[in-house]
């Protein structure tokens, strides 16, 4: 039996005082920063760099949960903002919260509802106390504070909560982006306050735009709230990739070594090497699902684009190392079913994407282990720049 599943099964009998939330650095590779850990939770141990496949609203887009188990994935997020609009945070609490409503016995994060805010609400305000917005999905007035931020994601019974913090437009002016990091900070203390699960830890969110010494500064003084994990945000917000690179160059070395690290919304498989090698542990993004629902899959050889006219007749599988379902399947046959709109070709482009970013994550781990990280990245790199 794996611990993830002992875990789960003792869920109901766990003691209070009991610490669930450890991380362990296991080994640092020497040609690079890449970090190889693992981090135990309630339902189960995350193996690390991992990628988290994004859950929005309760569902990985266009995949039964036995698909993403499947593909390797331990931990996928879930979204405050959108949960507590639909179904609502309560009803997902009555009915035994958000593992046993979406089917999912493994480690959940669920995100705070700050990124949400800044990229969805409608005529959103925000004030020392709370974000006033109006609902994307009806107009309704909506008042999000850290406390009540807090509070839906205990409802939602995930195992990771992220504070709510301040995210802002970048660029932007230096006193703009200075007051929302201190804003978050505050508000990251307050989230802190309002705890009360002991089995749902909560991740701080380092925030300071494109400025090296606002997101130092952050870190720092997040650092001494000594929570279990720490997150960097208000990047992949459209920024050049050189610039996010900039900003985790400063940014990984002033966080604690002892606990995990997570780039909030990122990305491509560039972006998730470029990560590791420079000491982040955890990922997420939706763009292995909304890409494969626009017909374009990830390869060792690049994206390929399933409906362009020259894969037509072409009868080569488009992964032969992808999962099951998709490994004997011909790049012809995805682009006969994305030109006949046959719901099958997004589920299954879907399904090899989320596979093949989780197979990225263990190649990953298994080169930090043995001490040859940067070698794999320029193998990666080289790969993609083929073009598939």
């Amino acid at each position: 039996m794996e611990l993830r599943d002992t875990l789960d099964q003792s869920a109901l009998e766990r003691p209070a005082e009991v610490d669930w939330f450890q991380y362990k650095l296991k080994h640092v590779d020497v040609t690079s920063k890449a970090r190889r850990g693992e981090f135990v939770t309630p339902h189960g141990v995350v193996q690390t760099p991992a990628f988290m496949p994004v859950g929005t609203q309760g569902t990985v887009k266009g995949l039964e949960i036995g698909l993403v188990h499947q593909t390797g994935a331990e931990m996928i997020l879930g979204n405050t903002y959108h949960l507590s609009l639909r179904p609502g945070d309560d009803i997902v609490a009555e009915l035994g919260g958000l593992h046993k409503f979406m089917g999912w016995h493994g480690p959940i994060l669920t995100d705070s509802g700050g990124f949400q805010i800044f990229s969805l609400a409608q005529m959103r305000k925000v004030t020392e106390k709370e974000a006033i917005f109006q609902s994307h999905i009806d107009g309704r007035k909506i008042h999000l504070s850290p406390e009540r931020s807090i509070e839906i994601q205990e409802n939602l019974g995930s195992d990771i909560a992220m504070v709510l913090d301040h995210v802002v437009e970048l660029p932007n002016e230096t006193k703009v982006i200075r007051e929302a990091m201190n804003r978050s900070i505050r508000w990251a203390k307050r989230c802190q306050d309002a705890a009360t699960r002991k089995d749902q830890a909560q991740f701080a969110i380092v925030q300071g735009g494109l400025d090296e010494g606002l997101r130092v500064e952050c870190a720092q003084r997040l650092t001494e709230l000594e929570f279990p994990g720490y997150a960097i945000g208000g990047l992949s917000v459209g920024e050049p990739p050189p610039e996010m690179y900039r900003i985790l160059d400063a940014t990984c070395p002033a966080l604690p070594t002892n606990k995990p690290r997570y780039l909030m919304g990122v990305g491509r498989p560039e972006d998730l090497l470029e990560g590791i090698r420079r000491g982040v542990d955890l990922f997420d993004c939706v763009m292995p699902t909304r890409n494969g629902r626009n017909a374009l899959a990830f390869t060792d050889e690049g994206t390929v684009r399933v409906r362009n006219a020259k894969y037509q007749r072409d009868s080569t599988p488009l992964d032969p190392k992808s999962v099951p379902q998709v490994a004997g399947l011909s790049r012809a046959y995805f682009r006969h079913l994305f030109m006949a709109k046959e719901m099958l070709g997004p589920i299954l482009l879907s399904l090899h994407n989320v596979a093949y970013y989780q197979r990225l994550m263990r190649e990953a781990r298994q080169a930090i282990e043995e001490d040859r990280f940067e070698a794999y990245y320029e193998q990666k790199m080289a790969g993609w720049s083929s073009g598939g």
